[in-house]
């Protein structure tokens, strides 16, 4: 990869990742939102993340397995409880990674 675009690119990428991550902060009071768009926009965050969650954590194909969605379910539970976002996230993974040491995939 000795391609002479290659450090442009990634200086491009950089710089344009830094200015989206500051953008956020810097028209937090400049950019207002009804409420009714708010609150779709809330909404909509849910359903996305409910969409990733199914579609990374059950299994497809030939890998039917319990220990992924045993995990989910467990973080899951967690983080209905309020638990730490931490908590959940090691659970959920010693949960998985349990269950599969077990022998159970």
């Amino acid at each position: 990869m000795d391609s002479p675009l290659l450090l442009p690119a990634m200086l491009t990428m950089a710089v344009g990742t830094y200015l989206f991550r500051w953008a956020g902060p810097a028209l937090r009071n400049r950019v207002r939102f009804p409420p009714r768009a708010a609150r779709l926009l809330e909404i909509g965050a849910v359903i996305l993340l409910a969409g990733l969650v199914a579609t990374t954590a059950l299994p497809f194909g030939d890998e039917f397995g319990l220990a992924l969605p045993a995990g989910v379910l467990v973080g899951g539970i967690l983080a209905w409880r309020r638990c730490p976002l931490l908590v959940v996230i090691f659970a959920a993974a010693a949960t998985t990674a349990l269950l599969r040491a077990i022998g159970i995939s």
